[in-house]
C-alpha cells in the first residue's frame, strides 16, 4: 500500500473508529454512505440472475414479479446469517455480503428449460443439503478441490454464461427485436457505460457501474417503445412471499448435476471469503468460520426451494469493496440487509425492475461474466502453470465445453438417459468431474524454486523479485506492477515470498548463519 494511502485509511479509523471493528454500531451518517455502496454495487446483480430464469422458464409477469422478490429477500437473509449466525454455527460472523449469485445460473438454466421450475427447485433442495453436508464435513473433503479443480469449474462457469450474455444484447431469443439493430444498439450503449463507469468511475459512481447503467440504458430503451409500464399498476404496495409457489418435482440427475455445482460454489465462497477477511482483518478464516458460512448458504437455498427463489453465493464486487475500504463492522452489512429486505417486501419496486428491457440487461452483464471467468484464471495460475496444471485445465474444459455444445452426443443408442442429463445439459458437470480425476490420478509435478529457473517470465520469480525490490507489502491484495505491467496478483506473489524466505532460512542454517551463498551454492555442497 502506498504511503499516502495508508495515511488516509488511518485517518479515517481514527475519525470513525467502529466501522473498522466487526462490533459496535457506528453512527448513522457512517453507517448509511457504507451500506448504500454495498447496495448499488450489487444490486442489478442480485436480480439478473432471477430475471434470466424467469425468461428461461417463460413466466408470466406476476411470476417474474414473484421471483425477484425472494432474490431481494433471500440476499438479506444470507447476509443477515453471515453477520449474525443461527445459534452460534450457521454463518460465519465474518464482513461479507451475500445474495443471488450467477454461479448457478448456466446449470439452472440448463435444467429449467429441460425438465421445468419445479424440477430445478427440487434440485436446489438437494443442493442446500449437499451445502449444508460440505460445511459439516469440510475439513475432511477440502483436499479434493484445490486451486486447479476450482479455477477451472469457474472459468467454465463464466465462459457457459456467455451465450447467456448475448442473447439478451439481442433482445431475448423468440422476441420480436431479436437480432435487431435497436436491441444491439441499446445493448451495446449499456455496456459502454457500465464499462467507462467501471475503469474510468470513482467512488460511488464507479461502484454502482451495473446499477447506473442499467438506469441508462433503460432512459435509452423508453422512446424506442421498448419498456412496457403497464403492469406495475396492479403490483401490490406490500405482500409477503408465496409458500411454495411451484409444484417441487425431484429427478435424479439433475439433483446430481445441481450438487457438483453447489460444491464449485461452495469453493468459491470460501475464495472470497478468504479474500475478505485477509484483506480487512489480516487474517485468514478459521475452518469453523468457513463451515458456518457454507451452513447458511445451504439452509438458505433450502429456504428459497421453498419459496420459489434461486440459490446465494458471495458477490465478487462487494469483496472488492471491503478490501479497498476495510470496513468490517457488521452493522453496515446489516443495514445494506435491511434495504434488500424492504425492497423484497413491496412488490411494486420488484414488478419496476420487470420492465427492464433484456438488451439492457445483457449489456450490463456481460463484463460480470467476463469477470467470472478471469476469477477462474487467477486461481489457475496462484501455483504457476505446468505442464500438469495445464492438460488438467485444457483436457477438463475440452470435455465440459464440447460435450455441452454438440447436442444428443450423449442420447445415442444404448446410453442411459441419466447420462445425456447430468453430462450433457451443462458444462460444469463434466468439467468438474474431469478436473477432480485428473487431478488425483497425474502424479504431482515438483515445482521450482525461484532459484532452480532462469525463465525471465517466470510469474513467482518476478513477484518475488518486484515485491523484494519495492518493498511492497502483499497483504494489501494490490497486484504489483513494473513498468506498468502488472506483475502478478497477491496469491502469487505472497507464495513466492514466502517460498523464497523459507529457502533462504534453510540456506543461512546450513551455512552457520552467514549470508553470502544461493540457494544453488546450497544444493552444490550437498
Amino acid at each position: 500500500m502506498s504511503e499516502s494511502a495508508q495515511t488516509t485509511v488511518e485517518k479515517e479509523q481514527a475519525e470513525s473508529p467502529l466501522l473498522f471493528q466487526r462490533e459496535g454500531v457506528p453512527a448513522l451518517k457512517d453507517l448509511l454512505p457504507c451500506s448504500l455502496q454495498h447496495v448499488l454495487a450489487c444490486f442489478a446483480g442480485a436480480i439478473a440472475p432471477a430475471m434470466m430464469i424467469a425468461s428461461t422458464c417463460h413466466f408470466t409477469e406476476a411470476q417474474e414479479t414473484a421471483i425477484i422478490q425472494v432474490a431481494l429477500i433471500l440476499t438479506a437473509l444470507d447476509t443477515f446469517l453471515q453477520q449474525f449466525p443461527l445459534f452460534g454455527r450457521i454463518g460465519s460472523n465474518l464482513p461479507i455480503l451475500t445474495g443471488v449469485s450467477f454461479a448457478f445460473l448456466p446449470a439452472f438454466q440448463a435444467i429449467g428449460f429441460e425438465f421445468g421450475f419445479g424440477t430445478l427447485l427440487g434440485a436446489e433442495l438437494v443442493g442446500g443439503v449437499v451445502a449444508i453436508l460440505f460445511g459439516v464435513f469440510f475439513k475432511n473433503v477440502r483436499k479434493l478441490f484445490p486451486p486447479l479443480v476450482t479455477g477451472t469449474v469457474i472459468f467454465t462457469i463464466g465462459v457457459s454464461l456467455y451465450p447467456t450474455a448475448i442473447k439478451y444484447m439481442a433482445g431475448g431469443v423468440g422476441s420480436p427485436i431479436f437480432g435487431s439493430f435497436q436491441s444491439w444498439f441499446v445493448g451495446l450503449v449499456t455496456f459502454a457505460i457500465v464499462f467507462g463507469l467501471s475503469n474510468f468511475g470513482k467512488g460511488v459512481i464507479k461502484l454502482g457501474a451495473i446499477f447506473f447503467g442499467m438506469i441508462a440504458g433503460c432512459l435509452i430503451s423508453i422512446p424506442l417503445g421498448m419498456v412496457d409500464p403497464s403492469g406495475v399498476a396492479n403490483a401490490a404496495w406490500f405482500a409477503l412471499p408465496q409458500f411454495m409457489p411451484f409444484k417441487i418435482e425431484f429427478n435424479g440427475a439433475a439433483c446430481l448435476t445441481i450438487a457438483v455445482v453447489y460444491i464449485m460454489a461452495n469453493v468459491q465462497l470460501i475464495g472470497d471469503l478468504s479474500a475478505a477477511t485477509l484483506g480487512s482483518m489480516d487474517r485468514l478464516p478459521e475452518e469453523k468460520e468457513l463451515s458456518g458460512a457454507l451452513m447458511a448458504q445451504g439452509t438458505v437455498s433450502i429456504v428459497s426451494s421453498l419459496f420459489g427463489g434461486m440459490p446465494t453465493s458471495a458477490f465478487g464486487q462487494n469483496v472488492g469493496i471491503i478490501v479497498s475500504n476495510k470496513v468490517i463492522n457488521k452493522f453496515v452489512f446489516v443495514f445494506a440487509a435491511a434495504i434488500f429486505a424492504v425492497a423484497g417486501f413491496v412488490p411494486k419496486l420488484a414488478s419496476v425492475l420487470t420492465m427492464i428491457p433484456q438488451p439492457v440487461i445483457g449489456g450490463a452483464t456481460i463484463s460480470v461474466f467476463g469477470t467470472i471467468t478471469l476469477n477462474g484464471i487467477r486461481m489457475l495460475v496462484r501455483d504457476g502453470l505446468t505442464p500438469r496444471s495445464c492438460t488438467v485445465f485444457g483436457v477438463s474444459v475440452a470435455f465440459g465445453l464440447g460435450i455441452s455444445q454438440v447436442s444428443g452426443c450423449l442420447s445415442g443408442a444404448g446410453m442411459p438417459d441419466w447420462i445425456s442429463t447430468i453430462f450433457a445439459t451443462s458444462a460444469i458437470t463434466p468439467c468438474a468431474v474431469m478436473a477432480i480425476i485428473l487431478n488425483n490420478v497425474l502424479p504431482p509435478e515438483e515445482v521450482p524454486l525461484p532459484s532452480d529457473t532462469n525463465a525471465p517470465n517466470d510469474l513467482r520469480v518476478e513477484a518475488a523479485a518486484v515485491v523484494d525490490a519495492n518493498a511492497s507489502d502483499v497483504d494489501t491484495l494490490e497486484a504489483v506492477t513494473r513498468s506498468d505491467e502488472e506483475v502478478g496478483e497477491v496469491g502469487v506473489m505472497f507464495d513466492a515470498a514466502e517460498r523464497m524466505a523459507t529457502f533462504e532460512e534453510k540456506g543461512k542454517e546450513g551455512n552457520g548463519g552467514e549470508k553470502d551463498f544461493s540457494p544453488a551454492e546450497s544444493r552444490d555442497k550437498n
